[in-house]
C-alpha cells in the first residue's frame, strides 16, 4: 500500500510539528519527513508526503538515507489537493490517503482509496501520546443508522485495517 500525505494538514494538526514549522517551513517539512521516514522502515510500505508550492530551497528533505520517503510539492495553481486526488485516481485500491479535507477524502474513495484522517494517522503513531480520546465507532450522520449497529462501516472497518500497519510490529 502506498500513503498519500497531506503535509502541511499533518503539520498543523499536531502540535510538535506546528512547533518546528513556527521556526521555518523547511524545519517543519523537515521534522514531518523524518517522524514519516521512521513509519516507513517500520511498516515498509511508501509514503509519498505532498507540499503546497514549489520547493525554494536546496537538498533532500527526506529524514534517513534508503527510507520509502518521497516528497512532492504542487505547482501552482495547482494544489496538495488536487496531486493527492491525481495520485489517489493513479494508485487507486492501492492508495491511502491522509488529509483533513472532505473534498479529497471523498474523491479517493470514489477512486478506490482508503481515506484517513489526519487526525487518525496521528493517533495511530501516537505523535502526541494521546491514546483513547476518540471511540472506536465513528459518528453517523443524518437519519437513522443502518445496518448492523455494532459493526462498523467498510470504511471504517478498511481505515482501521490500514492504520494497524503503523503499529510497531
Amino acid at each position: 500500500m502506498r500513503w498519500l500525505i497531506d503535509g502541511y494538514n499533518v503539520i498543523r494538526r499536531d502540535p510538535d510539528l506546528r512547533a518546528r514549522e513556527a521556526e521555518s517551513l523547511e524545519t517543519g517539512r523537515t521534522a514531518l519527513l523524518r517522524l514519516v521516514a521512521g513509519v516507513a522502515r517500520a511498516s515498509g510500505d511508501p509514503f509519498v508526503v505532498v507540499f503546497d508550492g514549489a520547493r525554494r530551497t536546496g537538498g533532500t528533505p527526506v529524514g534517513a538515507p534508503g527510507a520509502q520517503v518521497q516528497a512532492i510539492f504542487s505547482r501552482p495553481p495547482e494544489s496538495a489537493d488536487d496531486v493527492l486526488v491525481r495520485l489517489a485516481a493513479q494508485w487507486r485500491e492501492g492508495a491511502i490517503v491522509v488529509s483533513a479535507d472532505r473534498t479529497v477524502h471523498g474523491a479517493a474513495r470514489r477512486a478506490g482509496a482508503v481515506a484517513v484522517t489526519t487526525d487518525e494517522f496521528l493517533a495511530a503513531l501516537d505523535v502526541d501520546g494521546d491514546e483513547g480520546d476518540e471511540p472506536d465507532e465513528p459518528a453517523r450522520a443524518g437519519g437513522a443508522p443502518r445496518g448492523n449497529p455494532h459493526r462498523l462501516s467498510r470504511d471504517a472497518r478498511a481505515v482501521q485495517r490500514v492504520l494497524r500497519r503503523l503499529r510497531p510490529r
